[in-house]
C-alpha cells in the first residue's frame, strides 16, 4: 500500500521535523485516522519525495520526521499549458484536477466571450486560490512532486498580446480539419486552447489563429468542454509523451 502524501511548502530535507500544514493535519489524523509511526510522503513542489514518520500528532498540530529524499521521476517529458476557458459549475475543478494526472504543467484559466461565469476581481482572488489547491490536493493523489502552476485569469484577448512563446499552439475546435495525426512531434512547448461550454467565437477564433494557434478536432464528436481537453491532453501522452 503506497503511503499518504501530503504537500508541504517548507524547506525539507532528510533528519527534519516538520509540522504539517493545518489541512495536511486534518487529513492524516481526521480522515485517514493516521497515528504516531505511521509512514507518509512529503514534497514541496521541488521534484522530490521526502519519506517521513508520524512523530507527534495531538489538537495542536502533527509532525513529521523526514527519512529521505528521493525524485519523484513521474513528469511527462511534454512541456504542456492548458489555456482552458473558465467553465461553470465543477466543471472546471474537474478539468484542473485530471489534466493534472495527465502531466499538465501550467494552467491558465481564460475568460471568454461566452463564458457563463463571470468573476469580480474578489471571486476571482478566491477562485485562484481554490484552483491552486484543487491541483495540490491532484499533485498529492497522482503522485506528482511538481506542482503545476495555476495562473491568475484573464480575458482571452489580454492573454493573446501577452502570449508566450511556444513551439506548438493547438486550439480544439469541432468544425476543424486536421487531428492531432496530422501534427508533427512539437520540439518544445505545447499549449492547448480549448474553450467553454459554448465554445470560441468566430472573432476569437479568428484572434487565436492570427497568434498561430492550429484548429484541432477531436474524432467526428463534439466534446463538452470537460471533456475536450482531457482527451486532447491523453492523445498528446500516447502520441509524444509517456503513455
Amino acid at each position: 500500500m503506497l503511503s499518504p502524501r501530503f504537500f508541504c511548502p517548507d524547506n525539507l530535507a532528510p533528519g527534519a521535523v516538520i509540522s504539517l500544514p493545518d489541512g495536511a493535519a486534518h487529513h492524516a489524523c481526521k480522515v485517514l485516522r493516521l497515528n504516531a509511526g505511521s509512514q507518509i510522503v512529503l514534497f514541496n513542489g521541488d521534484g522530490n519525495n521526502y519519506p517521513a514518520i508520524l512523530t507527534h500528532l495531538s489538537k495542536k498540530g502533527v509532525c513529521a520526521k523526514i527519512t529521505e529524499c528521493h525524485p519523484a521521476a513521474c513528469e511527462s517529458p511534454l512541456n504542456v499549458t492548458l489555456a482552458q476557458a473558465i467553465s461553470s459549475g465543477d466543471r472546471m475543478d474537474f478539468t484542473l484536477q485530471k489534466a493534472v494526472e495527465l502531466g499538465v504543467n501550467q494552467i491558465q484559466p481564460l475568460a471568454t466571450e461566452r463564458s457563463i461565469v463571470k468573476l469580480s476581481d474578489e471571486r476571482a482572488t478566491k477562485r485562484h486560490l481554490h484552483w491552486q489547491n484543487v491541483v495540490i490536493a491532484a499533485c498529492e493523489q497522482c503522485g506528482r512532486a511538481v506542482v503545476p502552476t495555476v495562473h491568475v485569469s484573464t480575458t482571452l484577448s489580454c492573454w493573446l498580446e501577452t502570449l508566450p512563446e511556444y513551439a506548438l499552439k493547438i486550439m480544439l475546435s469541432p468544425t476543424a480539419h486536421q487531428t492531432l495525426h496530422d501534427v508533427p512531434p512539437p520540439r518544445g512547448a505545447i499549449c492547448l486552447l480549448v474553450g467553454c461550454e459554448g465554445g470560441f467565437t468566430p472573432h476569437e477564433m479568428l484572434a487565436a489563429q492570427n497568434k498561430g494557434f492550429l484548429q484541432i478536432r477531436l474524432g467526428t464528436r463534439v466534446l463538452r468542454t470537460e471533456s475536450a481537453a482531457l482527451a486532447a491532453l491523453a492523445a498528446m501522452q500516447a502520441l509524444w509523451g509517456d503513455f
